[in-house]
């Protein structure tokens, strides 16, 4: 059974600066676990199916409009009906004064009511941007996780094969470093994965020979970055003289992660090999061809051949 994630009101009000109400207890202790949200205009009408009560509910302009063409009697009737769902959050958008009634209906019932002063629209999409990141699906995966020109690149492979050394070097030519050794990975929509580090070991960075040091304290606030989406999959491995290598870039190799596809290399490492400046090269030629340019495709045509491309998939599901 997948694990469920949640956040708490408390951060939620923190994070986009709610103002809060009423709460039956303390805010930390109460929890959200729906990634949407909802503007309750047809459930005010009387109209609940297909309703939603996980949701955070949103009132707005018309919302308040329209309870506000209702008599006190059945304004509190529908006020209570959207209330008896238990709903775990009732925010009301652009600063609107509640009517008395939301206040004791909502004390009946133990649901959380707030307030900001934004407009419902914009609320609604940061509210949603923060929740998509807080409650995404996630596993954790050994490997190093940097930006290079502005591409996620997440370096994976046996331990001690030179993920972190490699790391060390891009942050020298000017890269971020995002995580070492432990990578929290997190679906945060149906194409994108976004990587991060694990708040106990953010930053930090283990060389064999030397230990941990600390990234950010050594190269500054520069050489570091909290979150990145992972644009590409990088395996190292020690040079197999009886394997076969791709030297042209024809096939295309994918690696799933919680059922996001994304483009993946193996290179083999030996003495005298330049990783860093590998690596740099990679996430440059990974940019080109999302941006529809290949160039063996292009060498290929030149030489009046046709380009035979092959996908290979590698699950990392779990």
């Amino acid at each position: 059974m997948a694990e469920i994630f949640t956040a708490s009101i408390a951060e939620i009000a923190e994070r986009l600066k709610l103002e809060i109400i009423y709460a039956p207890k303390d805010t930390n202790e109460l929890f959200v676990a729906d990634n949407d949200c909802n503007r309750p205009g047809l459930q005010l009408m009387g109209f609940y199916e297909y309703f939603n009560a996980e949701r955070i509910q949103i009132c707005g302009n018309m919302e308040f409009a329209y309870l506000a063409s209702l008599d006190e009697i059945v304004r509190a009737q529908r006020i209570d009906a959207l209330f008896a769902t238990k709903i775990p959050l009732f925010i009301v958008a652009r600063g609107h004064e509640l009517y008395p009634e939301m206040i004791e209906i909502a004390k009946k019932y133990e649901v959380p009511i707030a307030r900001t002063q934004e407009s419902t629209t914009a609320f609604i999409a940061a509210l949603i941007g923060f929740l998509n990141v807080k409650l995404a699906p996630r596993i954790t995966r050994h490997g190093v996780l940097i930006e290079i020109y502005g591409e996620g690149v997440l370096i994976v492979g046996e331990s001690g094969v030179g993920k972190s050394e490699t790391a060390i070097e891009l942050v020298k030519r000017g890269h971020r470093l995002v995580a070492d050794d432990a990578v929290e990975i997190r679906k945060t929509s149906s194409v994108t994965l976004v990587g991060s580090s694990p708040d106990n070991i953010r930053h930090f960075l283990e060389l064999r020979g030397i230990g941990i040091i600390n990234t950010r304290r050594l190269f500054g606030m520069g050489a570091v970055k909290v979150s990145e989406k992972i644009d590409l999959i990088i395996e190292l491995e020690p040079w197999d003289s009886n394997k076969i290598y791709d030297r042209m870039g024809v096939d295309n190799e994918y690696t799933t992660i919680l059922g996001v596809k994304i483009p993946s290399l193996t290179i083999p490492i030996k003495p005298g090999r330049n990783l860093a400046v590998i690596l740099e090269v990679a996430a440059m030629n990974n940019r080109q061809k999302k941006m529809g340019y290949n160039a063996a495709k292009e060498l290929l045509n030149n030489l009046g051949l046709e380009m035979d491309m092959k996908d290979t998939v590698k699950n990392w599901d779990i």
